[in-house]
């Protein structure tokens, strides 16, 4: 797979009309797009690609599915699935309606590159810039705020239980 890398396309009109239509108050996904953009860009992604050869998708696009996926706990068909049959992720992604999305094997392929281009980091580091960027970040938050949002409770998960416990005495 090649890069010929492309702008980043705007929401096709058909799409972003069914989307507002389908989700009236929009949802993470288009406010996403809508407030941030693209985060990703091909260039981005330029290294880790071959000048010759069969054009690969769109990486930017690829890096957002990836993050998608993480944050959805989905397998790799799952994801493929969700781009062919989400009209909210075909708005995040510039997708037209009909748009048949691809083969779950590029995502793996796409992870495999960042592995191999050591550029896993990327997806991450963008994104936490441009959050910083818009102010949604607060550097001067430490490691325990992050990950213990209630003083002395264990950040690791528990029984359901257990947890309504710790929810009540976090409110107070």
């Amino acid at each position: 797979m090649s890069l010929k890398p492309q702008a980043v396309c705007p929401v096709p009109q058909e799409t972003a009309r069914v989307a507002r239509a389908a989700y009236p108050k929009g949802n993470i996904y288009m406010q996403m797009r809508d407030v941030l953009g693209s985060i990703y860009t091909d260039e981005d992604f330029a290294d880790l690609f071959p000048k010759e050869g069969q054009p690969a998708e769109a990486p930017w696009r690829l890096a957002l599915i990836t993050v998608l996926q993480f944050l959805e706990h989905l397998s790799d068909r799952q994801a493929a699935d969700m781009v062919r049959g989400r009209i909210d992720w075909k708005y995040l992604l510039g997708l037209d309606l009909t748009e048949a999305g691809f083969d779950a094997s590029v995502l793996s392929e796409f992870r495999s590159r960042l592995g191999e281009g050591h550029a896993e980091q990327l997806l991450l580091e963008k994104m936490l810039t441009l959050f910083q960027q818009k102010g949604w970040r607060n550097r001067s938050r430490t490691t325990a705020h992050r990950f213990d949002p209630c003083p002395g409770q264990d950040p690791r998960p528990q029984p359901r239980a257990v947890r309504l416990g710790n929810d009540a005495r976090c409110a107070q």
